[in-house]
C-alpha cells in the first residue's frame, strides 16, 4: 500500500513551504534572535558581570526562539518521510493529530537540546569573544564525527520507522514518542553539524544553509554498517543532477517539437 501522489505532494508542499517561511525569518533575523550581541564589558573575558551583560543584551527567551527556529527551518524537510510513513499506517481521522505529534514531540528533544547547545554558545562567547578559533574546533569534531562508527549507528537508527498503534489514545502516544525517538537519533548524528554555525562569528546564514544540505542528505542514504568510513554521502546530489537532466532534456526536446 502507498500514499497517492497527490496526497505525497501535499505533504511535501506544506512541510517545504513551512520551512521556507521559517527561513526567510532566520534570514530578517529579527531581533538578532540568531546572533550573538556584545559591547565592551561583555567581551572582557570571564566574569560575573560579563556574564549579566551578555545575558541582557541576549535574553535565553530570545535564544530559545532562534534556536527553534533554527530546527524548525533545517529539520522540517528531514520529517517527510517519517511523516508519509505516518500518513500511511494511520487511519484517516487520526493522520493529521498523529503528524502534529509526531512533530511536537521531535521538536520537544531538538528544544531540550538546545538549553544546553545555548549555554555552550554562551560559554564560549564569554571565554573568547568573536574568535574563529572554537567553531575551528568543532568544525574538526564535526568532521572525525561524520566519518565514525557512532554517527552511522545514529543515522541507522533514523531509519527505524516504528509502528503505530490503530485507535484511540495508543496511537497518539505512539505517534508522539515516535517524535522523541526521531529527535534523539537525529541529534546523535547532528548535534555537531547544527552546534557549528552558531559558533561563528560572521557567516551563520551561509553555514546553517550548508549544514541544511549535508543533514538533508544523510537521510537519502541507506543504512550502512557502523564503521570507521569515508563517505560523502552523494546519493541526494546525484538524484538531483539525474533529476535535472531529465528535466532539461524534457524541456529541449518540448522546444524542438
Amino acid at each position: 500500500m502507498k500514499l497517492s501522489r497527490n496526497k505525497r505532494f501535499s505533504i511535501d508542499l506544506v512541510i517545504i513551504s513551512t520551512s521556507l517561511v521559517v527561513w526567510m525569518l532566520l534570514l530578517v533575523n529579527p531581533g538578532n534572535i540568531m546572533t550573538m550581541e556584545h559591547c565592551h564589558i561583555s567581551t572582557s573575558g570571564l566574569s560575573s558581570v560579563s556574564l549579566q551583560m551578555l545575558l541582557e543584551m541576549n535574553p535565553l527567551s530570545s535564544q530559545l526562539m532562534g534556536w527553534g527556529l533554527m530546527v524548525i527551518a533545517m529539520m522540517l524537510p528531514k520529517l517527510i518521510f517519517p511523516i508519509q510513513f505516518i500518513y500511511l499506517q494511520s487511519l484517516k481521522r487520526y493522520r493529521f493529530a498523529n503528524a502534529l505529534l509526531f512533530v511536537f514531540g521531535y521538536i520537544i528533544i531538538w528544544m531540550l537540546a538546545g538549553v544546553l547547545m545555548i549555554a555552550i554558545i554562551i560559554w564560549v562567547n564569554l571565554w573568547m569573544p568573536m574568535s574563529y578559533l572554537p567553531a575551528m574546533i568543532l568544525g574538526f569534531m564535526a568532521i572525525l564525527w561524520q566519518y565514525s562508527p557512532m554517527k552511522q549507528r545514529f543515522l541507522n537508527l533514523g531509519h527505524n520507522h516504528q509502528t503505530l498503534s490503530a485507535f484511540g489514545w495508543n496511537t497518539m502516544i505512539d505517534a508522539l514518542f515516535f517524535g522523541v525517538n526521531h529527535g534523539l537519533a537525529c541529534i546523535g548524528s547532528g548535534w555537531a553539524l547544527m552546534l557549528f554555525p552558531m559558533l561563528l562569528p560572521q557567516g551563520h546564514n551561509a553555514a546553517m544553509i550548508i549544514v541544511t544540505y549535508i543533514m538533508i542528505a544523510e537521510h537519502f542514504e541507506h543504512p550502512r554498517v557502523p564503521r570507521w568510513e569515508f563517505n560523502l554521502r552523494l546519493r541526494f546530489t546525484r538524484m538531483i543532477i539525474a533529476q535535472t537532466k531529465i528535466k532539461l532534456t524534457a524541456y529541449i526536446n518540448f522546444k524542438r517539437n
